[in-house]
């Protein structure tokens, strides 16, 4: 490296989000972009440890290799930087801005550590402008077919290594757009359309082939010589309590698809918050970007719901470096709501209690309670109830495992965690059908779906190759 010292001489510095006054106005990338110097002197902070966290275990799901394109970003070999990065990266363009950094956490410089995000997507931006990526196209094919079902980072993941590995190579797709969570469960501000649309277009240019508004049947089975299923996580955990189907009370990936394609499509959301008091019930990812769409939109007023108490401001004991801090974060959504609103829209160890609705049958207010765990599992406070006004309720309490009609289509029994994940944890479940993503280990992050994609394509590549189905 051309520079070891680089952590002592140059601050940590990230790309800046956009001023709150300006951002809550649009649904336009929430943050700007820093230029070449700024990033090869990010770049010149990565230590080349001996033992690099950044890529291990504790790290990058990908293990992507971080510190060799670090230093070759530094030294300004920005084109061998990018090639490095694409050995292990499928789409820098995405974990470039909605990974969590697991490998920033990771480094031997802990929270003061390097800007691996960051530069991550100065290098895939850089390429795509520079015109360093191109379609790369199989010059054989394997005469085998596989049909991936589900658009989303698993789905996309194992496309993408399937094609290249030669193979025929067909997305199938419910919804009317290709990419899944990525397209419709993600806000156009954490993840623009336009950078999803980009990588579909590529990856049509390259043989992967997309059929969209389809519903999926055992028939595939019988038609392609492997399946693939990367349907995801989709069942939403409801609240339980009476009033739950009133109008105004949606599920929260609902409500961002419909704030998505209302925004491609140029009109107003029939699930706009605008004018309204929004009560979120979740304090995840999914969660803070209701808080940050519902502000876009107008809303009057904003309320987060949290069941769980908040977690500390500092590392625990019983959670060391080089483990993911579990400390409390204030993201993007919630920051916007502080400064609109006066304070964190975050009420913690709060439920709702019951909803009330209009003549109409519409939701007008929810009744809120304190909560605290029981022998058996979490239970109300009895005299902590307040009534709030509430228009529009978002539920983002997670999801409880695959759709039951998936895995009806096909045969399969998830398990107890509604998980399609093979006893041997391997992703064949059974003949020449597979699982990835979400659908196979449960809700989990982008850069992890994208792991067990492409950890399932290097699966059904073998199992092609030991099989005579397709020649």
């Amino acid at each position: 490296m051309g520079n070891t010292a680089g952590f002592l001489e140059y601050t940590r510095c990230e790309n800046p989000l956009r001023p709150e006054a300006e951002r809550v106005l649009d649904f336009e990338d929430l943050h700007t972009a820093q230029g070449q110097e700024i990033r090869c002197r990010q770049a010149s902070r990565c230590m080349n440890c001996g033992v690099p966290f950044c890529q291990s275990d504790f790290g990058c799901p990908l293990h992507n290799l971080i510190p060799e394109w670090n230093s070759l970003l530094e030294d300004g070999f920005e084109q061998e930087a990018f090639g490095r990065l694409l050995m292990t990266a499928p789409f820098p363009e995405f974990t470039g801005r909605v990974c969590p950094a697991l490998c920033e956490k990771a480094c031997n410089l802990a929270d003061n550590g390097v800007t691996n995000r960051d530069n991550e997507l100065y290098l895939i931006e850089a390429a795509f402008a520079n015109g360093w990526i191109r379609p790369r196209t199989p010059s054989v094919r394997t005469g085998k077919t596989v049909a991936v079902v589900g658009s989303g980072p698993s789905g996309l993941a194992a496309a993408d290594l399937l094609n290249r590995s030669g193979h025929t190579v067909t997305v199938i797709e419910r919804a009317d757009r290709p990419g899944g969570l990525l397209m419709y469960g993600i806000p156009n501000m954490k993840l623009p359309k336009e950078v999803v649309e980009r990588r579909i277009r590529l990856m049509e240019q390259e043989g992967v082939r997309f059929r969209l508004n389809t519903e999926p049947d055992d028939a595939l089975l019988a038609e392609y010589d492997a399946v693939l299923l990367c349907c995801g996580a989709r069942t939403p955990r409801g609240l339980g309590v009476a009033g739950s189907d009133a109008d105004g009370v949606h599920f929260a990936v609902d409500y961002l698809t419909e704030t998505t394609r209302s925004l491609l499509e140029k009109r107003e959301s029939a699930m706009s918050a605008k004018g309204k008091h929004v009560v979120v019930v979740g304090g995840g990812d999914t969660g803070n970007d209701c808080v940050g769409s519902v502000l876009r939109q107008g809303c009057a007023q904003v309320t987060e719901l949290e069941l769980m108490p908040p977690a500390p401001d500092a590392r625990p004991a019983n959670n060391p470096w080089p483990e993911w801090p579990r400390i409390l974060r204030t993201d993007y959504g919630q920051l916007e709501a502080a400064w609109k609103q006066g304070a964190d829209p975050r009420i913690f160890e709060t439920t709702i209690k019951e909803i009330k609705t209009d003549d109409a049958g519409h939701i007008r207010a929810v009744i809120i309670v304190k909560v605290r765990r029981g022998e058996k599992g979490f239970e109300n406070i009895p005299g902590t109830e307040q009534e709030i006004p509430c228009e529009l309720l978002l539920i983002a309490a997670g999801f409880t495992g695959c759709e039951a009609k998936t895995a009806g289509v096909f045969h399969a029994n998830p398990d107890a965690r509604g998980r399609m994940m093979p006893g041997d944890g391997s992703h064949h479940l059974a003949g020449n059908l597979f699982s990835a993503g979400d659908m196979r280990t449960g809700q989990s992050l982008v850069v992890r779906a994208l792991a067990d994609g492409r950890a399932a394509a290097g699966e059904v590549n073998m199992y092609l190759a030991s099989s005579g189905r397709g020649e």
